[in-house]
């Protein structure tokens, strides 16, 4: 299927930006290095601009296993297994022979179900990393959270509870508080539970996995004696089964004011649903920490059942132009604001 499908505000267009297989985690350098992962493949790819515009895909690493998050901080690339995380020091000046990676020192747990990790660096400058239930429903301890280390690993600590998991985070740009995208469970039909946008302006809030799901849903199994009320409840419901991944504040120029500070999510879309929902970028648009509305911004990949792309992570381009990762197709989506230009 062509991007001629994809339905988008007036005014903005959607292009092919890069060809990389099974494109997942987005993670951007200080020159302008566009860094993606892969989950099911084993490497992390380098997108590099030419001087005409159009890109080059350089295979970074390969070898690896899994290795879905990934962060750029001061210069350096980490890349998260499912139970390993690793420092590549300055990577924008080594994209043609990659330096060896530096295994941090995080102690990780190695399940495979929703085992593979999304990491970031808050405005703290420590690393979170999500820890996702090793289950569809189940209450064990040390996992369904997001948790942070200092930039060598050490001083681990829960940041949020109750998270059943997470592949998107980001932080606002004036509060710098987390926010984050989660998984709503399967297997109770096609309609519950919402999957989810959280809000976590400070440490230690539990977000209600497995006892209850979007505002005060309680799960069968594990929520008969809970009270949704003692949880914190989504800053927004997102559809059922969705699958939102990545989610970022759009922070650029290049779109009409309205959408600064609004919030993108990626919906990489159903499985567990007798109709496909998902496929699309959504918008929630905010006034201060209150969600207002939840919309499409881009859609089209889903045409009646059939698929022809699965957005997975966001980033705003230094230009403004917002760029979309897709594992189904393998490529990398810019969407920009053209305004009234034909």
């Amino acid at each position: 299927a062509s991007l001629d499908d994809i339905q988008l505000p007036p005014g903005f267009v959607i292009e092919e930006y890069a060809d990389v297989p099974n494109a997942r985690s987005l993670a951007m350098g200080d020159n302008g290095t566009l860094f993606v992962s892969n989950r099911k493949g084993r490497s992390v790819f380098a997108v590099v601009e030419n001087d005409d515009g159009s890109t080059r895909t350089i295979e970074l690493l390969d070898g690896m296993k899994t290795p879905n998050g990934i962060a750029f901080h001061e210069g350096d690339l980490y890349v998260a297994e499912i139970d390993r995380v690793f420092r590549y020091a300055n990577i924008e000046d080594n994209l043609d022979s990659a330096p060896a990676g530096e295994l941090l020192k995080i102690d990780l747990p190695s399940d495979r179900h929703h085992g593979w990790r999304y990491i970031g660096f808050g405005p703290d400058g420590k690393l979170y990393i999500s820890i996702g239930a090793p289950c569809n429903i189940c209450d064990e301890r040390d996992y369904a959270q997001i948790i942070r280390v200092d930039v060598e690993g050490s001083n681990r600590e829960t940041y949020a509870a109750g998270v059943r998991n997470s592949v998107g985070f980001t932080w606002h740009p004036d509060t710098e508080e987390l926010w984050f995208t989660d998984n709503g469970r399967d297997m109770l039909g096609d309609d519950i539970p919402p999957c989810e946008l959280n809000r976590a302006p400070r440490q230690g809030l539990h977000f209600g996995y497995p006892y209850c799901h979007g505002n005060e849903i309680t799960d069968p199994r594990f929520g008969k004696e809970e009270d949704c009320a003692n949880y914190t409840a989504p800053a927004q419901e997102l559809g059922p089964h969705v699958a939102p991944l990545g989610v970022k504040f759009y922070t650029g120029a290049m779109f009409p004011a309205e959408y600064h500070k609004q919030v993108f999510v990626a919906e990489h879309g159903s499985w567990n649903r007798s109709r496909k929902i998902g496929y699309r970028v959504s918008l929630v648009r905010l006034d201060g920490n209150q969600a207002v509305s939840y919309e499409p911004f881009a859609f089209g990949w889903l045409q009646g059942e059939s698929v022809s792309g699965r957005p997975v992570d966001l980033i705003v381009k230094d230009d403004g132009s917002l760029l979309v990762s897709d594992d189904f197709s393998g490529k990398i989506y810019r969407i920009s604001y053209i305004g009234n230009a034909e």
